[in-house]
């Protein structure tokens, strides 16, 4: 898989990232915890807002839309609204809300390049489009949320996998393959092996999205399935999954961080594992 980080590219933003794979360039911006406004206070945790700028135009209203365009089935500002909970819901879990109660955590996500789907005539219902782009929007995310001072239970890594008519797995699909593809499915992991995000479009059976899982278990966490029992066994194929790669961008970004301690002889810690 090939894909282009950047962290802390914006001066003015507690944490930020650039990711860039399969045809599609997202920013991400973290700020807070900052003040949050009394009707979204939450006593007990933070609240997290998730704000979503598509590539082209901005995600208005849908009273606006269908006032303007009423011809239109689906509009922009429904595709923005979509995946921002989805987005929000997942980040929820991964940042520890309790240790910033009654403050606000909000993140930005501008999609930079899209792959040309949006015109391409598909078998798929049309909200399928908007699953091609959620991958890199929740990686984004968590790298710059990564580079912030603001705790985290767990980090995620997710993944795009297209079945095409005749059955293959197409991972990191490209526009014609999700065109052609009888389904396309987005899942999540937690670094602690959980299931964050499963998203799905098309026709499918069970059998095959538990195929799709082990895969992209495969991918995202280099998981591998023993085909005796089903049972999937972490860590024997690490080393090219998208979980390794974002503690070996964590660790880089960390040496360099921490250069002052080493010219002046304090001690890093070896361990990735202990700086979280």
């Amino acid at each position: 898989m090939s894909q282009t980080i950047q962290l802390s590219n914006l001066g003015r933003a507690d944490g930020s990232a650039s990711y860039s794979s399969n045809g599609y360039t997202v920013i991400a911006a973290v700020n807070g915890p900052i003040e949050v406004q009394r009707r979204d206070e939450l006593p007990e945790e933070a609240a997290v807002d998730v704000v979503v700028r598509p590539a082209i135009g901005v995600g208005g209203s849908h009273y606006l839309c269908c006032l303007l365009r009423p011809s239109l089935t689906i509009c922009k500002g429904v595709r923005e609204r979509y995946l921002e909970s989805i987005v929000q819901r997942t980040l929820r879990q991964v940042i520890l809300i309790s240790a910033h109660p009654r403050t606000l955590i909000q993140v930005t996500l501008q999609i930079i390049a899209a792959q040309e789907t949006q015109n391409i005539s598909s078998d798929l219902h049309q909200s399928a489009s908007n699953l091609p782009v959620l991958s890199a929007l929740l990686q984004a995310s968590i790298f710059a949320l990564l580079s912030t001072s603001i705790p985290l239970t767990k980090t995620l890594t997710s993944t795009l996998i297209a079945i095409s008519p005749g059955g293959d797995f197409i991972a990191h699909a490209s526009a014609l393959s999700i065109r052609e593809a009888s389904s396309i499915h987005v899942l999540a992991f937690s670094s602690l092996g959980e299931l964050l995000v499963n998203e799905s479009e098309g026709n499918f059976a069970i059998t095959l999205w538990e195929e799709v899982f082990d895969k992209a278990n495969l991918i995202c966490r280099g998981g591998e399935v023993d085909n005796t029992d089903g049972d999937v066994s972490m860590g024997q194929s690490k080393g090219n999954d998208l979980e390794t790669s974002l503690k070996q961008i964590m660790e880089s970004k960390v040496g360099t961080d921490q250069e002052w301690r080493r010219a002046s002889g304090m001690k890093l810690p070896s361990d990735i594992n202990a700086i979280y």
